[in-house]
């Protein structure tokens, strides 16, 4: 559960948007979207492979 303790004379939205910040880092929606339907291990096995090689491709041109 996530708690923000609301400072006295503190803004609403500044509140809300440390709330936002908070939320995100947790991952939750995240975790939610990657579970509303199932991938195989083999498929999520060859996103990583892509992943990477593309990443790798990146950093070889950036030297």
């Amino acid at each position: 559960m996530i708690i923000i303790p609301v400072k006295e004379g503190e803004n609403i939205e500044r509140a809300l948007k440390r709330f936002k910040r908070k939320f995100e880092k947790t991952g939750i929606m995240k975790e939610l979207r990657t579970r509303k339907a199932y991938k195989k291990p083999s498929i999520l096995k060859r996103e990583q492979l892509i992943k990477a090689r593309y990443v790798q491709k990146l950093r070889q041109q950036e030297i």
